[in-house]
C-alpha cells in the first residue's frame, strides 16, 4: 500500500519559508535537548551547542521579514506549513512525556 502524499504546502515568501525551516530546526535541537527524553549527555551538548546557531539564524530569518517590510506573521498560513511539516510531531519532544505521577 502507498504512502499518502503529504498535504501541498502553502505559498510562502522566500522569508517565512526561512523562518519556518530555522523554527523547526530549533525545536528539533530542543527536542534533543530534554532532560525528560533523553539519556544520552553528549547528544544533548552537542544540540545546545548547534541550539546557538539556530538561534542566531531563526533571529536573522525574523529581522529579514522585518526588514522587508513583512511585519505581520500570517498565523493560519504558518501554522499549515508547520502541520505539513511534521511540526506537532517534532514539537512534542519538547513537552514532559506522558507520565505518571508518584
Amino acid at each position: 500500500m502507498p504512502t499518502p502524499e503529504p498535504p501541498p504546502l502553502p505559498a510562502l515568501t522566500r522569508a517565512e519559508g526561512d523562518v519556518v525551516d530555522t523554527y523547526l530546526r530549533v525545536v528539533d535541537l530542543v527536542g534533543r535537548i530534554n532532560p525528560a527524553r533523553t539519556d544520552d549527555t553528549y547528544g544533548a551538548l552537542r544540540a545546545a551547542q548547534a541550539l546557538v546557531a539556530g538561534a542566531a539564524a531563526l533571529r536573522d530569518a525574523l529581522a529579514l521579514m522585518h526588514a522587508r517590510g513583512e511585519t505581520e506573521l500570517h498565523t493560519a498560513t504558518l501554522d499549515r506549513t508547520l502541520r505539513a511539516l511534521d511540526g506537532e510531531r517534532r514539537a512534542r519532544r519538547v513537552t514532559m512525556p506522558p507520565g505518571t505521577v508518584t
